[in-house]
């Protein structure tokens, strides 16, 4: 494969608040069970190549994310009955510590996921998924909303995605992330991931998770995740920002600096007054990594800004990019948790995404082929 390293010096995550050179060789961290924590919105995808009719009918972008509204409960029905579907286990978060545990492999386990869903069949089928992915998945189970969905609506190589929250909005801190047993998994992690996405769930589990991380000078990952995260939940977004070490985004990084005032559109401008935002633990810098799809990842650490090519697919094998940031991230976070340089957690990601996308949904082949 292709080398996707830049010119500059390996960097790695100072504990100083500067980057710092690694040696070349380095030992991997030793991997355990529950290093890496995720928590989110547990989503069964169901995904159809449809056509531009269905976009134009409920008012679909053809590349966006959005909350199902009233307008778009018959959408899910009318894909099942129109188009041919496929389901499988998504939801960001979970897809992305589940990229991480495949891209691991051994031991299984490293990844621990939270999020709530329904008793029904739908949460069997994401359980008995989150055990096959290898995933230690830990679901706070209710009976008053159905587990919930994603309509993820196929045209081209754009995906619009259309999420029914459902069961996923009713994850509660009190009754799941504050009991003991459970809380005893977070604190065993020392990387932490969550999607933008549950900003509109549960800011107080969140937040007990991003201090608890700033505390314990450990590495606490957000997604900006979609445009009306940073738009209508930008309150909730910049209360979490100082505990953020290390920021995702992709395309949606251009409304995030819109909504701050950036004053600019330029993406490594961007990158780097995200990076400036406050930040609570001086002790660590906030990295900044945003995509752009096909073309250059852009990272800022340190005082500078490092732009990574991105790894050249023909467009022909591209099945689906529903999934291709969630795989992004995943690939990322495998590299950070056993503190690999910098660099090799884009190269890792990059890889990642590169795979996904020759697939139906955030699914994967048995092992990865990383270098």
């Amino acid at each position: 494969m292709a080398s996707e390293e830049p010119k500059a010096k390996k960097q790695k995550l100072s504990e100083e608040g500067k980057t710092e050179e690694s040696p070349t060789k380095k030992t991997p961290a030793k991997l355990s069970p529950n290093l890496l924590f995720g928590m989110g919105n547990p989503l069964l995808d169901i995904c159809a190549v449809v056509d531009k009719d269905l976009l134009d009918k409920y008012n679909l972008k053809p590349n966006d994310q959005i909350l199902a509204e009233d307008k778009h409960k018959a959408l899910f029905e009318e894909i099942v009955k129109k188009f041919k579907v496929e389901y499988h286990a998504g939801g960001a978060t979970q897809n992305s510590i589940k990229v991480a545990q495949w891209m691991i492999q051994e031991p299984h386990n490293v990844g621990t996921f939270f999020g709530c869903i329904g008793k029904d069949k739908f949460g069997d089928i994401l359980k008995t998924k989150a055990q096959e992915a290898h995933i230690d998945a830990h679901y706070y189970e209710q009976d008053e909303e159905p587990t919930g969905t994603c309509a993820a609506c196929i045209t081209g190589d754009n995906r619009s995605l259309v999420a029914n929250l459902a069961a996923a909005n009713c994850y509660k801190k009190d009754k799941h992330l504050d009991l003991e047993e459970n809380w005893e998994l977070v604190k065993k992690a020392k990387v932490y991931y969550i999607a933008g996405f549950f900003l509109t769930v549960s800011l107080e589990s969140i937040l007990k998770v991003a201090k608890h991380a700033s505390e314990n000078n450990k590495l606490f990952c957000l997604n900006l995740s979609a445009p009306f995260i940073s738009q209508f939940f930008k309150d909730n977004l910049m209360q979490v920002m100082p505990y953020v070490d290390v920021l995702f985004g992709n395309e949606t990084a251009a409304t995030f600096a819109k909504e701050q005032d950036f004053e600019t559109e330029d993406i490594k401008e961007i990158a780097k007054k995200a990076q400036a935002l406050p930040k609570v633990n001086k002790k660590r810098q906030r990295v900044v990594v945003l995509t752009q799809g096909k073309d250059e990842t852009v990272m800022a650490q340190g005082d500078k800004v490092d732009a990574f090519p991105v790894q050249k697919i023909d467009p022909k094998d591209i099945v689906d990019t529903n999934g291709a940031g969630d795989a992004f991230v995943g690939g990322f976070l495998s590299e950070l948790v056993q503190e690999k340089p910098l660099d090799q957690c884009v190269k890792a990601a990059h890889y990642s995404a590169n795979v996904i996308i020759r697939q139906a949904g955030c699914t994967f082949p048995e092992k990865p082929d990383f270098k």
